[in-house]
This record gives C-alpha cells, structure tokens and sequence, in this order.
C-alpha cells in the first residue's frame, strides 16, 4: 500500500509541476521574455523584393525557363512555412494552416499590414496573442518581417507585377552599377568639366576618385564634378538635348549632342550615367554606344563641328538587356541583324549579379509601359531578343 501510495504521490506531483509549467507558458511570463519587444521598427520599402511565392517564372522567358528566367527570392509562403508550418504548430494539428495563399489571405488585409490579423500575430507584444508562440525560441527575424510588411503594403498579390519588381530592379541597377567609377552622373560630368567643354567649370571644380581593380591590381583615376547642383544642372541639361533631338533630328538638329564620354571629347574614359530611373530609361532608348561613338559620325558643314552622335538611335549593337543577361542575343533594331556573341559583361558575365537579380530585371523591362515596344519586340513584333542556346525569339 505505502508504494502505491508513493506512485500516487510522485504521479500527483508531475501532473502538478507540467499544469503549473503550462499556465506560465500560456501567461507568458517569466525573466526570458518580459523585456522582448516585437513590435516592426522598420517602414514600407518598395525596393525590397517581396513576393508570395519564392520563384517566379519571368514573362517573356525561353520555353524551358533557363538560368535568367526563374525570380527566386525568400517568400513570404516560405518564411511562415517555418516559423509556423512546423509539424507541432500549424503544420500539424493546430488549425489554421498557414501554408496556401487563400489560407494565409483569410488573415490578411491587402495593402495595409497595419489592419491584418498576421501582421498583429507577428508583431504584438501580447504575448498570449503571439506568433509564433514567444516560448518556442524561435523569434521572426527583422529581414523577414520586412518581406511580410512589403508584400502586404504592396498589395498581398499571389504573384508579383510592374509595382513589385520595377523598385526592386531600379535599386540593384542604379546600386550595382552607378558607383563613382561605373555609370556615374559626377564622374561624366566630371570628365567634361575637366576637359573644359562646360563654359564656366574647370578641373578646379572636380574631386579626384581613385580606382584599384581588386582582380588585377590597376590603378585608374576618374575626375568627379564635386557641385551637386552643378552636376544635377549639366546632366539635366545634357538629357534633355538628347531627347529633343531625337524626338526629330532634322527639326532639332542644332540640339545634337557633341559631348561623349570617353576621349577626345572626354579627359577620362567613362560609361553613360545610370543614377536614376530617367537615366536608365534613356539609356535604353537612346543607347550610349549611338550617344557617344568612338568616330565622328557628322560634321556640321558650316561650324565644323564635330558629333560622335548618331542621328539613328535604333542603329544599336547593345541594350540594357543583353548587358545585364548573358543568355539572350540582340538584333540591332534597325538593321535586324542579330550579334554573334552574348554582351552580359555590364553584369560581368553574370557574375556581378546574381541570376535571380539579373531575372528580376528582366521581369521589369518587359512590363514598365514606360519601355518602347520597339525596344522589347523590334519593329513590327520582329523581335530583337532571342535565347542564345535556343534560338527562340522573344515576341509579343
């Protein structure tokens, strides 16, 4: 009797002890967490990438998606999978389940995380409310709840469109490549003004920059133009030459632009400026190979004036899309006649950006409406893309 009795007791205890053990857990009390704070510091980024799902195929991309046409991101389906899709959570028994997109909608208001039931259960500092449970150690981590709060202010869309993948693009072009030795406002403007080709600006107006290749050890020396609203007047200025003149290059032919970047016009060789969404768009109408060739293309009969310009801004061998994406070949637009050879090398072959990044950028190119036809299918839906391996030509 007395060793029933002593089962008894040590069998009351345990049940004592894991009941008291399971109300200070649901309570959430304790020294652990009282000074846990999940609240979001952070605010809605339109250039952070968010998504429902973690790929996405890329519309236009090759009938076998290749390397540059799968989007691959974290998602936000991925990140609740395992924070909350766990076998012993809402993976398991535990209702809702947290793993399809009408699921998760159920719990969301699109466009405004504030008023979403998800955004309050990851967030709050009620810890009765939390989730996932604050006693599990496993804390959603900022990068992550900046996705989640992104893809809710954006929209909560099942899959991603123009808005979510042109601040994203954006981003990583004008991050990636506008650096001070790379497509750089100051650093072409700096080149001119050093070369006293803008009236009233001399070398005495630029800051040198120094370049040391990390792969070879070369040394360059690049001139910026240190007056910020200098600089931001002379490109400005140079910009809108360059579209007058090619919204009609007989009527505006006195706004033919005669800088170039590189010499002789140049005191330094540098690339056509990428350091906002106009530039880029310029860029990809009116290229910088047509902008600034390495021969005079006309001479003015009467000034003897020399243009390193061409009147023809579709007789182009290059585009923002083939620099960034070493799987598609150009056909010049005008002439039809496709390169032999890929031109990924702005991207350096791929390896400057990641294929995802380069994917995302192509995503953008073919949705913004911003984008002349022209640029993206060639004249008459011709097409001016096509995949190296394949052959096959990108249409509308």
């Amino acid at each position: 009797m007395k060793k029933i009795s002593l089962i008894k007791a040590t069998t009351l205890f345990l049940l004592v002890f894991f009941v008291s053990a399971s109300i200070i857990q649901c309570k959430k009390e304790g020294d652990v967490i009282k000074n846990l704070d999940r609240s979001f510091k952070g605010t809605a980024d339109s250039t952070i990438y968010a998504s429902f799902y973690e790929s996405n195929t890329v519309t236009p991309a090759d009938a076998v998606p290749d390397v540059n046409d799968k989007i691959k991101f974290r998602g936000v389906q991925t990140i609740l999978h395992e924070y909350c899709g766990t076998s012993n959570c809402h993976g398991g028994s535990i209702a809702p389940k947290f793993d399809t997109y009408p699921e998760i909608m159920k719990y969301v208001t699109a466009g405004n995380p504030e008023a979403s039931k998800l955004w309050e259960y990851l967030t709050t500092n009620d810890f009765n409310k939390a989730m996932p449970p604050v006693n599990s150690n496993h804390e959603m981590n900022f990068t992550d709840k900046s996705i989640i709060y992104n893809w809710i202010k954006n929209g909560a869309k099942e899959r991603p469109d123009l808005n979510d993948f042109r601040p994203a693009a954006v981003a990583l072009i004008v991050t990636g490549c506008g650096s001070a030795n790379c497509h750089n406002q100051a650093t072409a403007t700096g080149g001119w003004a050093r070369a006293g080709l803008i009236p009233g600006l001399t070398s005495a107006d630029t800051t040198q920059y120094t370049y040391i290749n990390p792969a070879t050890g070369a040394i360059t020396i690049y001139c910026q133009l240190s007056n910020a609203a200098k600089r931001d007047q002379v490109w400005t200025a140079y910009k809108d030459s360059v579209k007058k003149f090619y919204a009609d290059t007989l009527a505006n032919a006195s706004f033919r632009p005669w800088k170039k970047f590189s010499t002789p016009r140049s005191a330094s060789s540098t690339r056509g400026p990428l350091n906002s969404y106009d530039d880029i768009l310029m860029d990809i109408m009116y290229p910088k190979s047509v902008r600034s060739s390495n021969s005079v293309l006309y001479t003015n009969p009467v000034t003897l004036t020399t243009y390193y310009v061409s009147g023809n801004n579709l007789n182009a061998t290059s585009s923002m899309v083939t620099r960034c994406d070493s799987t598609l070949l150009l056909a010049n637009p005008f002439t039809g006649v496709y390169a032999t050879t890929h031109q990924g090398d702005m991207a350096y072959g791929d390896g400057g950006l990641k294929s995802n990044e380069v994917a995302l950028i192509k995503a953008w190119y073919f949705a913004d409406p911003n984008i002349p036809t022209v640029w993206k299918y060639g004249n008459a839906n011709a097409g001016i893309f096509k995949y190296r391996k394949t052959g096959t030509i990108i249409k509308q």
